[in-house]
This record gives C-alpha cells, structure tokens and sequence, in this order.
C-alpha cells in the first residue's frame, strides 16, 4: 500500500493588494497582486522538501499559505487527509498547530518583553500540551533538546546572539509538537560560523522526531546539501520540481541553470540578469512563462503568451518550460 502524503497544496493561488485602484461599476476598488499562481506539491512523512528562487518568488507566501496563517484565493491545502481552507478558523486553530514555520530573522520572531520560559510555555498552554504543573519541565526539556540551558528560560530574547534565538524559535515551534515544520530562511540572517550549527540542528531534530520538514532558502548549494528533493520557484510559479536523490546540477529549467551560473559563491544570493517581469509590470502575469523576458532561449511565441504546462519529463521530474517540452516526446502534462 502507497502511503499518503501528510500535505498536499493542489493549485494554490494567493493575490494581495496592491494599492492600485481601478474603476469598477464607478467605485473604486485596489487592484490585486498575484503572488503565488497554481502552486502544487506534495509532502511524505518524515520527508525533506526543498524551495529555492530569487527573492520575490513566491517562496515565503507559499510558506504561509501552506501553514493557513494566510487563506488562499483558490486551491486547497491537504493536511493529513483533510482540506484545511474549508475548516471554520474554530477547527483550523487545532491542525494549525501541527505545521509550524520557523522564520527568516530570529531578532523580530520574539517578544522582547517576554521571558524566553514564557514564550514557548504561552504554546503549551494555549493548546492544552502538557498540565499546568508540567509547563516548567517540558520548557527546560525542550530547551536542552535545542541546545541551550535551562537557566536560559528565565531570560528574555536581548540576552542571546542571534544563532541561540533561532534555536529558542526552534524550541517554541517544537513546543507545539508539530507533524510538518516549515524552515523559511532560517539561516540567512545569521552569521556564517553559526549556519552550519542551525542547520545541523534541524536535521538533527527531524531524525529524532520523524518530523517532515519544507526548507526554503536562496543558498542553492545549502538547500541541495539538506533536502533530497527539491522544488524552483519563479514569479509565484513552481517551474521545476527534482525528485529525491537528484542534484541541482541535473536541473533542466533555462531558470534554474541560470541561477546556478549566477552563483559565485556558497553565501551569495543568487539573482539572474535583467529585471523579472513583476518588477516592471507591478505584479506576476496570470499567463505565459514567468521567465521569457529574460530566457535566452526564447523561440516558441507562446512563451509570452501562455503558462507552460508543469510535465513529467521521467522519473518524477516536472518542468514547466516550451523550450525543454519541444525536445522531449511523449511526455503528459500534469497540469494544463
């Protein structure tokens, strides 16, 4: 028997306002954004799932709207079997709990006036975890479980460097005894000597406690080193997706060979020459391939025109991209 996916995002979309106004009926509504368009994938237990793409891609809507704290426009959201942007915010509260998001800056993730024992015990007892009596115990053990000192719990977030307030948010999300823990850049607002320290700690956490972890970052080579698999973002779009035990270097997409030649270093942000069409047009296009402008392999007219379709190109490899489809026979979309 196949197992289930834990989550599952079937073509999740998410537009904002952007502050535009348009005439509508003769009243005068904002003008919507897309920031994320027909975002799908899928999520084992215990699995690593990586998502890489230049800043603006769409990386950390995804990460919100797979975690509810944002509803989607359109698309679902699958938790364990069960569609959480149908649930009243009443029931969504108790599955909300179990996908927890670590963020990018520990330094504004904290309430500088709340003692760091507080802040992850405030999780066990809004969510009912542990009995009262308990709360102080299981804060200390979950403290050490990260690597910090019990004494640490009554000390408030100004007193630690910034690696040890990440490992204080690694505490807290642990404290809620999550199923699927989202990990949104979590080491690019850190010094370099402390990445690999917070990095290894969360795979050190997600061997012990089976956790399923979705890791988002710029750092291509760090997110290849952690995740098995691993999933490109460009302009809110998922335009490739590598199955497990692939390397970057395999990728296909003119995208992500572009970002890969535009790296120079490990700590580098990667970027691809030329502005992406959001920045000029002042939001994502609903249709066509969200890289022509800037492809240097652009032939096909449809690539201003249409959203190429995501297909697998073999073994679990999908591609969106009319340039690399034209090479490849018989392969069926996925997604039209």
């Amino acid at each position: 028997m196949v197992p289930e996916p834990i989550l599952v995002a079937e073509g999740v979309t998410k537009s904002y306002g952007s502050g535009d106004a348009l005439r509508v009926f003769g009243k005068r509504k904002l003008a919507s954004r897309p920031a994320l368009i027909n975002a799908s994938l899928s999520l084992m237990a215990g699995e690593t799932l990586g998502i890489v793409g230049e800043s603006g891609s769409g990386k950390s809507t995804l990460a919100r709207n797979l975690a509810l704290l944002e509803r989607p426009d359109a698309g679902k959201v699958i938790f364990k079997g069960e569609d959480l942007t149908k649930l009243p915010e009443s029931a969504l509260r108790r599955c909300r709990r179990r996908i927890q998001i670590i963020y990018q800056d520990p330094y504004v993730s904290l309430n500088p006036r709340m003692r760091v024992g507080d802040a992850i015990g405030e999780v066990l007892h809004v969510h009912h975890l542990v009995p009262r009596d308990r709360i102080t115990a299981r804060v200390r053990q979950l403290l050490d479980q990260v690597g910090l000192p019990s004494a640490a719990a009554g000390r408030y977030p100004a007193d630690f460097s910034g690696g040890q307030r990440q490992r204080i948010c690694f505490a807290r999300a642990l404290a809620a005894e999550p199923d699927v823990l989202i990990a949104d850049e979590p080491v690019s607002a850190l010094d370099v000597s402390i990445q690999a320290q917070i990095v290894n700690l969360l795979m050190d956490l997600r061997d012990q406690l089976g956790v399923a972890v979705i890791f988002i970052g710029h750092d291509l080579e760090l997110v290849d080193f952690v995740a098995p698999r691993i999933a490109v973002m460009l302009g809110g779009m998922i335009v490739e997706m590598l199955p497990p035990q692939t390397s970057l270097d395999m990728a296909k997409h003119p995208y992500t060979r572009a970002l890969l030649a535009a790296v120079p270093s490990l700590q580098a942000r990667p970027s691809v020459a030329g502005e992406p069409i959001a920045e000029l047009a002042g939001g994502f296009p609903l249709s066509g391939c969200p890289f022509w402008d800037r492809c240097p392999y652009r032939y096909d007219p449809r690539c201003e025109k249409e959203t190429p379709p995501l297909v697998d190109v073999g073994g679990g490899h999908l591609l969106a991209s009319f340039y690399v489809h034209s090479g490849m026979a018989g392969v069926s979309a996925l997604h039209t």
